[in-house]
């Protein structure tokens, strides 16, 4: 094999392995290419049912993916409970408590039955 041949093989390899991001444009979606902008969509327009992905995601391992969460949720409610995405996870725990709470008390519930929709409600600290 020439050092040309080996050089384009090579260059190919690089070039095919190279691809854009796939699935649906969904927060839940586990690939950040898709997920941050799904993120920001969500924020842009005031999309509060993206929020219960957004609380679950604050207890993800990968730090990247907490950061994109607790900065939509910040910016679709106002608040951050104290969060801090880079801490360990015995300091995230009481912040993350907090925004169960919140998600579980802006849940409507006529009938004393939920429906999965998320109200605005003014988030407390």
């Amino acid at each position: 094999m020439t050092i040309r041949t080996a050089a384009i093989l090579a260059l190919m390899t690089l070039v095919g392995g190279c691809s854009e991001p796939t699935g649906p444009r969904t927060v839940q979606n586990r690939d950040l290419a898709v997920k941050v902008p799904a993120i920001k969509e969500a924020v842009k327009n005031r999309d509060l049912s993206a929020a219960p992905q957004l609380v679950h995601d604050l207890d993800s391992d990968d730090p990247a993916v907490r950061f994109y969460a607790i900065e939509g949720l910040r910016r679709l409610t106002g608040q951050s409970f104290g969060y801090v995405y880079y801490e360990d996870r015995d300091r995230r725990r009481e912040p993350v408590m907090k925004w169960r709470r919140w998600l579980d008390e802006s849940h409507e519930a006529p009938s004393g039955g939920g429906t999965g929709e998320v109200k605005a409600v003014e988030a407390k600290p």
